[in-house]
């Protein structure tokens, strides 16, 4: 599709998404336009009271010019007065519109980007998904004061000044008019097809100069563990030549735009004021026809001088605008089924029924027709080695995706068939790698049940052997735990988790193994939580060291998406040729080999 083309209908979109905003109050965005059209009548007449003053003052009868210039001022003055109540009370309509619009955009993309998909969020930098949305919020701001408080008026006062002029004297009305029109073509046609390209490619470095810093402020206990400080300037240094390249050639384009305007509209005042002084000279104009015609271009010259910025404005604001509003074309991850209804887990029994599942642009699928049965209440693991579908299997179940054929149930009902909200409330997640909001440790804890009390997170955490380091600091259960839990160990935060899980008390469980990098100590507290919130649930655990699922009911080993053994611990050491047998004996060989060094 041509640059051209793709601009324009980026342009069309972004106005008529903000257009969309504004029928959602009618009744102010009307009153508001009302109120600047008033303004642009009021400024149309105070050329005709302003020549009126001026014919006065050249009557040889002074004392009828002088009723005459009293009538002009007081006239004038009221005209000011009309004009300083309309444009006050259409700026406090303004304010109370845009920020309307603001707090709905920023409120309806959040919704949106909470909603995307898994994969949407593991590619895109979170600090850039923040830019976008903060800075098409702002580009509201400007679009509505430029659009409401100049090109509205502008246009008014073109048309106005054209029909007024032309009126009196119609060749004056024409040329007005006639340079009005191609001045306003060739306004757009450098805005649009000369600077907005040039913008739009500076708005895209402006984002990735936001990712890196995102990027790299997020990770800056491991900047600081490698001395990567001077990498990450250097990284940084190169975004930000390349976005100020890019901005220098917008804003340069920009400049360029602007002069040429200018330079047309000296040509369009030369022309006036040449054609002003014929009329004159022909006893066609007074002196204050002359002072009339002049004001009212002054008037029309000071909007049409204006009138390019305000393009250039309004171009800006779309190109500000334009990620916000793509993230309203970008499709929902997983939707909800119009007729969705809430979900009661009564028993916890899950059921892979004939599963084929293909993450997005892959041909061969993961899983095809994967059937598995789990019992209610049964404690089962997942082995195998990295990508054999491991997390997918719980990502299914959690309908983080949604699968290509087949049917997963939880006590017999289809999940695709429920509301994803009641689901998810119903599976407690306790992650390898557990995030914590920059919140209170009670916050964070009763994320999962918002409405419980202190007491009741109190209990959680002692159940998740997590009380007692609490209790100990300064601040207790209103502790700030830092951006992700940085200022908590990797145990203490394990049991955050744990306690989050036993407030959620959901009928199925999954576990991350949270042990795997662990000093003992709190490997052990850890170890005696979860066996305490494993009891009564149906318990799903993703293994990375096989030592923690000896003691399970069941193993189901994945290996390339599919379930090549199932049973307990002791069952499938029998197999001396299976595949859980060989991870045990890597994982025992890899122990001795660091025992024996660490006695060497």
């Amino acid at each position: 599709m041509p640059a051209k083309t793709r601009i324009g209908e980026s342009f069309l979109r972004v106005i008529g998404f903000t257009a969309g905003h504004w029928r959602r109050h009618p009744a102010l965005a009307g009153g508001i336009i009302a109120l600047m059209l008033g303004f642009t009548v009021a400024d149309l007449l105070l050329p005709i009271y302003a020549g009126r003053l001026v014919d006065a003052i050249s009557l040889p009868d002074r004392a009828a010019g002088r009723e005459i210039a009293i009538s002009a001022v007081t006239s004038m003055a009221f005209i000011g007065l009309a004009m300083v109540g309309l444009r006050h009370f259409a700026f406090l309509g303004i304010v109370r519109l845009t920020l309307a619009m603001m707090r709905d955009m920023a409120q309806e993309a959040f919704w949106r980007v909470q909603r995307f998909a898994t994969d949407w969020h593991a590619n895109t930098f979170s600090g850039s998904t923040v830019r976008r949305i903060t800075r098409g919020m702002w580009a509201v701001d400007l679009l509505n004061d430029t659009i409401i408080q100049a090109l509205i008026p502008s246009v008014a006062v073109l048309v106005g000044a054209t029909v007024l002029l032309g009126l009196r004297w119609p060749i004056m009305g024409l040329v007005i008019g006639a340079s009005a029109i191609i001045f306003l073509g060739m306004a757009t046609a450098f805005t649009l097809f000369y600077v907005a390209p040039a913008a739009r490619l500076s708005n895209r470095w402006d984002t990735r100069v936001g990712a890196v810093l995102a990027d790299a402020i997020g990770c800056n206990p491991v900047v600081k563990g490698f001395s990567g400080e001077q990498r990450e300037d250097e990284i940084l240094s190169h975004t930000l030549g390349k976005w100020r390249n890019r901005v220098a050639r917008s804003w340069t384009r920009g400049t360029n735009s602007s002069s040429i305007q200018l330079l047309a509209l000296l040509l369009l005042r030369t022309a006036v004021l040449g054609m002003a002084v014929a009329l004159w000279w022909d006893g066609q104009a007074s002196a204050g026809d002359v002072t009339y015609v002049l004001t009212t271009y002054f008037v029309v010259h000071g909007y049409l001088r204006d009138i390019g910025h305000n393009i250039a404005n309004v171009q800006r604001s779309v190109n500000d605008m334009e990620d916000l509003v793509a993230m309203h074309q970008d499709p929902i991850g997983v939707a909800d089924r119009p007729s969705a209804r809430p979900l009661a887990i009564t028993q916890g029994g899950i059921k892979f029924d004939n599963v084929t599942f293909r993450y997005g642009g892959h041909i061969t699928p993961l899983f095809n027709q994967l059937s598995v049965t789990i019992a209610p209440g049964a404690r089962v693991g997942l082995v195998g080695h990295s990508g054999s579908g491991k997390s997918t299997f719980v990502k299914l179940l959690q309908r983080l995706y949604d699968i290509n054929d087949g049917e997963i149930r939880i006590d017999s009902t289809n999940i695709a068939t429920a509301t994803q909200k009641s689901l998810r409330a119903q599976i407690a997640i306790v992650a390898q790698e557990p995030i914590l909001f920059h919140r209170s440790l009670a916050e964070n804890i009763a994320y999962s049940r918002p409405t419980a009390s202190l007491a009741e997170i109190q209990h959680a955490a002692t159940l998740a052997n997590a009380h007692t380091f609490i209790t100990n600091l300064p601040k207790g259960y209103n502790t700030l735990v830092g951006e992700r839990g940085v200022k908590l160990s990797g145990g203490e935060r394990q049991r955050i988790a744990l306690a989050r899980a036993f407030l959620a008390n959901a009928p199925i469980l999954i576990l991350d193994e949270a042990t795997s990098s662990l000093d003992s100590a709190s490997e052990i507290l850890i170890q005696q939580a979860t066996e305490r919130l494993m009891k009564g649930r149906t318990a799903i655990i993703i293994a990375h060291r096989l030592s923690t699922v000896r003691n399970l009911d069941r193993i189901l080993v994945f290996n390339h998406g599919n379930i090549t053994e199932d049973g307990n611990h002791k069952t499938l050491l029998r197999n001396p040729h299976g595949h859980y047998r060989q991870l045990f004996e890597q994982q025992a060989s890899g122990l001795e080999t660091v025992l024996e060094n660490g006695v060497g």
